[in-house]
C-alpha cells in the first residue's frame, strides 16, 4: 500500500531541498520550503521547481514561504516532519526553527552532511530527532529555482540504496520504517540499525572529497587525474576511516572498499590497489563539483570545522593522529577568510603542510 501522504516542511531551500521536496509533492504530500534565500523563494514560488537528472525531466509546484513569512503558521500543527536541510554550522537555529511547527508526535530529520544529529537532538530532543544519511547523490542549485542531479543513473539503477534512516539508539522504528518509505520515491532506501556507523561512512566519502575540490575548484574527476590528488584524497580517506575504526563505528565499505583496507593505506601495496582504483580509465564520466566546492564558488563558508574538524576532534578523543585532516583545515580556514584563493595548487600545498 502507498505511503500515507504527509504534511512535510523543509527549513532550507538548496539543492536537497528542492530535489527531495519536489519528488514528495509530486509523489502527492503537501509540501512547504521555507529560507531566507529570497531569490529562491520568490521563483519557486512563481514557477515551481525545474527537476532534471538520470530521469524524466520535471517541474513542481511546491508551497515556498520566507522565513518571515512563517509567522503565520500555527505552532505545533503545521506539519507532521520537518527537514532540516541547512548547513551544519545552522543546525541549532534551523532546528529549533521548525520544530515549533511540527506536531506532536511528528519528527524532525537532521537531512545534512557532517555529523549534525547530536546537534538537532540537543534543541529537539532526542526522542523527536531522526537522523538521515544520503549517499552516493549529488545535487546542486547553480541558478534559483532549478536543482539538477549529477549522475547518469539512480542508486537504485546502481544497485545501490541512497537514503537510509535512522534511529539515535539503534532500534528501526515505525517512524524510521515510515521515512523510508516515503523516500522510495526519490531513490532506493532503507530503515537502519546503524545511523552512527552510516553517518561516520559518509563523513569519510564527504571529509576526502569536499574540502580537496572547495580548495581547488575542480570536480572529482579532475582532482583524482593527478597523482597527488589521489594521494591527499586516499590519505584522507585512510586517516577518516583509522579514526572511525578507534572510535567503535561498524563502518560499511567506502567508495566499494572496506574501511579496514582505506586504514590500512600507508602499506604500499594496499596504496597501490586503491591508487589504480581512483585512477579515471576510459570514460571519465560527469566531472560533477562536491555541495562544498559549489559553496566556495558562490563565496559561501564552508563547512570544513564541522566535517574534517569532527574528525580530527574525534582522532585526538581515540589517539590518532589526522595530520592531513590538520593540514586541510588549515588551508581551508585560509580560503574562508579570504586569505588564500581556491587553486590546484592547494593540493601540494595541503600535502607538504601534512609532511607529505
Amino acid at each position: 500500500m502507498a505511503a500515507p501522504r504527509k504534511k512535510i516542511g523543509f527549513i532550507g531551500s538548496g539543492a536537497i531541498a528542492c530535489y527531495i521536496g519536489a519528488f514528495l509533492a509530486k509523489d502527492g504530500h503537501d509540501v512547504t520550503l521555507i529560507d531566507g534565500w529570497s531569490e529562491q523563494i520568490d521563483k519557486i514560488k512563481a514557477d515551481g521547481i525545474s527537476v532534471s537528472g538520470p530521469h524524466e525531466p520535471f517541474n513542481q509546484a511546491v508551497r515556498a514561504m520566507h522565513i518571515h513569512e512563517a509567522q503565520s503558521l500555527s505552532p505545533g500543527e503545521e506539519f507532521d516532519i520537518g527537514f532540516v536541510a541547512m548547513k551544519a554550522y545552522d543546525t541549532r537555529w534551523a532546528g529549533a526553527f521548525i520544530d515549533r511547527f511540527v506536531r506532536p508526535g511528528g519528527y524532525v530529520v537532521a537531512s545534512q552532511n557532517c555529523w549534525t544529529d547530536g546537534a538537532l537532538a540537543e534543541v529537539v530532543g532526542e526522542g523527536r530527532a531522526v537522523g538521515l544519511i544520503m549517499s552516493g547523490i549529488t545535487v546542486a542549485v547553480w541558478e534559483p529555482g532549478k536543482v539538477e542531479r549529477g549522475a547518469e543513473k539512480t542508486g537504485r539503477e546502481l544497485g545501490h540504496d541512497v537514503f537510509r534512516a535512522g534511529e539515535h539508539d539503534g532500534t528501526i522504528t515505525p517512524r524510521t520504517q515510515e521515512l523510508a518509505d516515503i523516500l522510495s520515491v526519490v531513490d532506493g532506501s532503507f530503515a537502519t540499525a546503524n545511523l552512527f556507523g552510516e553517518r561516520w561512512t559518509k563523513l569519510c566519502q564527504n571529509a576526502s572529497g569536499n574540502p580537496v575540490q572547495a580548495m581547488t575548484l575542480q570536480g572529482g574527476v579532475e582532482v583524482v587525474s593527478t597523482s597527488r590528488g589521489r594521494q591527499l584524497t586516499i590519505m584522507l580517506l585512510s586517516e577518516c576511516a583509522r579514526v572511525g575504526l578507534a572510535a567503535g563505528y561498524d563502518l560499511a565499505k567506502i567508495r566499494g572498499v572496506s574501511a579496514e583496507k582505506w586504514a590500512g593505506a600507508d602499506r604500499g601495496d594496499v596504496y597501490e590497489e586503491l591508487d589504480a582504483m581512483l585512477t579515471p580509465g576510459g570514460s571519465p564520466g560527469i566531472n560533477w563539483k562536491s555541495s562544498m566546492a559549489q559553496d566556495i564558488t558562490k563565496g559561501r563558508r564552508s563547512e570544513t570545522a564541522f566535517m574534517n574538524g569532527f574528525v580530527a576532534e574525534t582522532g585526538a578523543k581515540s589517539g590518532v593522529a589526522t595530520p592531513v585532516n590538520d593540514a586541510i583545515i588549515e588551508v581551508m580556514r585560509a580560503i574562508d577568510d579570504k586569505r588564500l584563493d581556491p587553486s590546484p595548487d592547494n593540493i601540494e600545498l595541503t600535502l607538504q603542510k601534512a609532511g607529505i
